[in-house]
């Protein structure tokens, strides 16, 4: 993984470590288009702290905005999570070879 990879990777994971925000991604994921006022609403965090999360998921290209009057709707950005995807689906080869060995071990345990 070059300097160019390892940037994303770095901003997505840091940007989805924060719970709140997690969670916030995670309901935004969850609708089609989701309002600050919605997110809000029974989050037991303020608006600021909201709009807070919002602007760091969108620079993480996380989610994106579409302004309409006096709202800005929010909706995820699936492509952004595409570095954790990728780093996950590498190391997931290297996982399924160790429980390959480990299946085949026990059953010589086994034996």
């Amino acid at each position: 993984m070059n300097m160019t990879e390892a940037a994303p990777i770095s901003a997505v994971m840091r940007t989805l470590a924060d719970p709140t925000r997690r969670a916030v991604f995670e309901r935004i994921a969850m609708s089609d288009e989701i309002t600050v006022a919605d997110l809000t609403r029974g989050s037991g965090v303020t608006q600021g702290a909201i709009s807070q999360h919002l602007k760091s998921l969108k620079q993480a290209g996380l989610v994106a905005e579409r302004p309409e009057g006096r709202n800005v709707f929010y909706r995820a950005q699936p492509e952004g999570l595409a570095p954790l995807v990728d780093w996950m689906s590498h190391y997931g080869v290297f996982w399924r070879e160790r429980f390959d060995d480990l299946r085949i071990l026990l059953k010589e345990i086994d034996q």
